[in-house]
C-alpha cells in the first residue's frame, strides 16, 4: 500500500472507530509501528487534529472537524476525474457536461499551485481517440488502484516503471519501462512506454498491469511519440 493510500485508510480508521492504538492502525494497514507513527506526524503537518492519549484505555482520536476542514483531492484524483470526464466525453456518454466542467474547473482552483503545475504537466502525457469497433473487449478486466499514483510518480518525476505484464495470451512478464504518455481508448486504456531492453515503444493495456512501482534513481528522458491523425491530446479537447 502507498503512502497516500495508507494515510488516507488511516483517517477512515479513527473516523469509524473513534478511537485506535498504534497497534491496531498498523495492522490494519499491514505496516511497521515506526511507519504508522511517521504517517500519524505527516497527516497532522496536514491539519488534521489527531490527539493521542497515554495510560490504559488510551489511544489516538481524530477530531471530526479538522477531517471536513482538510479534505484535499491529490493531483492524481482530480486527474482521474477529469480522464473519466473527457472519456466519456469521447465515447459520447456525458449528458451534463457543462455541469460536469464546472465542477472540475472549482476543483482545479481549490489546488495549490504547485499541484496545478503537476496536474497540467501530467495532462501533458494524455492523449485520447475512440476505440476501433474491431477491437475485442471481452476480455477487458478492472485496472489495479496503484496505477495511477505509480503514474503519477513516474511520470511528472521521470523515473522508470516496474510492473508485472499479462499479454493477451495469459503469458505474465516483469517490466521495467520509460513512461511516455497514456492514451485512452475508451472503454481500454494504455501506457505508451519506451522499452530500453527492446529499444522500441510498446503499448501495454493498464488492465493487464500488476503491482506497479516507480524505480527511484533511473531518471529518463522524454521521447516523442507518434500518434495517428485520429488521437487528440487532452489539452486539445477543451475540458
Amino acid at each position: 500500500m502507498n503512502t497516500r493510500l495508507r494515510q488516507d485508510a488511516i483517517v477512515r480508521s479513527l473516523r469509524r472507530n473513534g478511537t485506535s492504538t498504534v497497534n491496531d492502525l498498523a495492522e490494519q494497514v499491514g505496516a511497521s509501528r515506526r511507519t504508522v507513527l511517521r504517517d500519524i506526524g505527516a497527516l497532522r503537518d496536514q491539519g488534521f487534529a489527531i490527539h493521542s492519549e497515554s495510560g490504559r484505555g488510551g489511544g489516538l482520536q481524530l477530531e471530526p472537524q479538522s477531517a471536513q476542514a482538510t479534505a484535499r483531492l491529490s493531483v492524481a484524483e482530480v486527474f482521474a476525474l477529469l480522464i473519466s470526464v473527457a472519456a466519456m466525453r469521447t465515447a459520447h456518454s456525458l449528458p451534463f457536461s457543462d455541469l460536469a466542467d464546472t465542477g472540475l474547473a472549482k476543483i482545479e482552483k481549490s489546488l495549490p499551485p504547485d499541484k496545478v503545475r503537476d496536474l497540467r504537466r501530467f495532462l501533458d502525457c494524455l492523449h485520447v481517440a475512440k476505440l476501433s469497433l474491431q477491437q475485442d473487449v471481452s476480455d477487458m478486466e478492472s485496472m489495479d488502484p496503484a496505477l495511477l499514483p505509480a503514474f503519477e510518480t513516474a511520470f511528472l518525476d521521470q523515473l522508470r516503471l516496474r510492473f508485472q505484464y499479462r499479454d493477451a495470451r495469459g503469458c505474465e512478464t516483469s517490466r521495467e519501462v520509460e513512461p511516455q504518455a497514456m492514451l485512452i481508448l475508451p472503454p481500454l486504456w494504455y501506457l505508451v512506454a519506451w522499452d530500453p531492453t527492446r529499444e522500441d515503444f510498446r503499448h501495454f493495456r493498464m488492465d493487464r498491469i500488476s503491482k506497479p512501482e516507480h524505480v527511484e534513481g533511473a531518471k529518463f528522458r522524454r521521447r516523442h511519440v507518434s500518434f495517428d491523425d485520429d488521437v487528440c491530446p487532452f489539452q486539445d479537447l477543451g475540458l
